[in-house]
């Protein structure tokens, strides 16, 4: 059979007859950028270090005379001829290797959605070409013309061909961008993006069962994994846990209900953690309730989001189960009335 092999980490990744090096990757579970799968957008262009491939047609705009001589291939049409392919993908780790953020990319709002009393799910297209980001990362966002400060802002969505991105925003009390974004921002305005930021992407071709656990808006990047891995059909187990106060603060449960109707590996779990929690469903915080929901943790990737005290308390839970650093992801958001260095 075929290999390809991915450097510089050296995991090989089987290839059926007629597989494109880009079926077979994503049949392995690896996200290579594309858009259009026909050799005609340049999103998946990539690096071929050794081996043979054919690679079909594509247009030249998509792939010059340059690119062809330097090496490059479009992997949506390269089918490998040799028994053994080589080609430039992530990092020692075999995580994807990640875009350089772009700064002040006009987006405009196309959408605005309240999705619990104190959250506002806003949708934005962008002007131009779209931003290219691998699901889990952030961006900072701000006001067109300057003025203001910006925020971090965690992606709620996968990449999508339109290039729409889904934003989260809690409303803060002193928090002059979320309360901007709540009270004045509308569909139609423009605003613009620097990013992405941050490395809450863990690896693509991973072979574990999934555990994630999120908290109010830290429920954005863990969406954007989640959207990702299910689109891809990633193939073992996915368990998202969601603390909730009330179930008013249940963020797009017709989502996950639909994720769990048409993905046989997927469940979601509520927890509640106010005094209104309907009847028979389970209370109290994440990391009390963990050791009742699982056995062991041990050789499951556990991704984490949300306030910084939640991160903590539930990476301390999961180590307790047996979740080792290697699999063990956090994404501790900052406080929106402080300037954040990074994430």
């Amino acid at each position: 059979m075929t290999k390809i092999q991915l450097s510089p980490s050296g995991k090989l990744v089987d290839a059926e007859p007629h597989d494109t090096i880009l079926g077979a990757l994503e049949r392995a579970g690896y996200a290579l950028p594309n858009n259009c799968r026909a050799g005609a957008c340049g999103e998946c262009k990539t690096k071929v270090l050794c081996g043979e491939f054919d690679q079909g047609m594509v247009l030249t705009m998509a792939l010059s005379a340059d690119d062809r001589a330097a090496g490059y291939g479009l992997m949506c049409m390269a089918t490998p001829i040799s028994d053994l392919v080589e080609i430039e993908f992530g990092t020692d780790d075999a995580r994807p290797t990640l875009f350089p953020p772009r700064t002040g990319v006009p987006f405009v709002v196309t959408d605005r959605i309240e999705r619990t009393p104190s959250i506002v799910e806003l949708r934005l297209r962008p002007r131009g070409a779209p931003l290219r980001y691998w699901p889990g990362q952030y961006v900072l966002l701000g006001r067109a013309g300057g003025g203001g400060e910006q925020r971090c802002y965690s992606i709620a969505n996968a990449p999508r061909p339109d290039g729409e991105l889904t934003f989260l925003v809690t409303r803060v009390e002193g928090g002059t961008t979320s309360t901007w974004l709540h009270t004045e921002v509308r569909p139609g305005a423009t605003v613009l993006l620097d990013g992405p930021y941050g490395t809450f992407v863990g690896d693509p071709g991973t072979a574990t069962p999934v555990v994630c656990l999120a908290s109010g808006s830290g429920l954005a990047p863990i969406l954007s994994l989640t959207d990702a891995a299910l689109r891809r059909g990633f193939p073992h187990p996915v368990t998202l846990v969601f603390s909730a106060r009330t179930p008013d603060d249940v963020i797009d449960p017709g989502l996950l209900a639909w994720w769990e109707a048409v993905h046989p590996n997927f469940r979601s779990i509520v927890t509640y953690t106010g005094p209104d929690a309907p009847e028979g469903a389970r209370t109290g915080r994440i990391p009390a309730q963990l050791a009742d929901l699982f056995d062991s943790l041990a050789g499951v990737s556990v991704f984490v989001a949300g306030n910084p005290e939640f991160v903590t308390d539930c990476t301390a839970a999961a180590r307790a189960l047996g979740a080792t650093d290697d699999l063990l992801h956090t994404e501790g958001f900052v406080d929106q009335r402080v300037t954040p260095i990074g994430r």
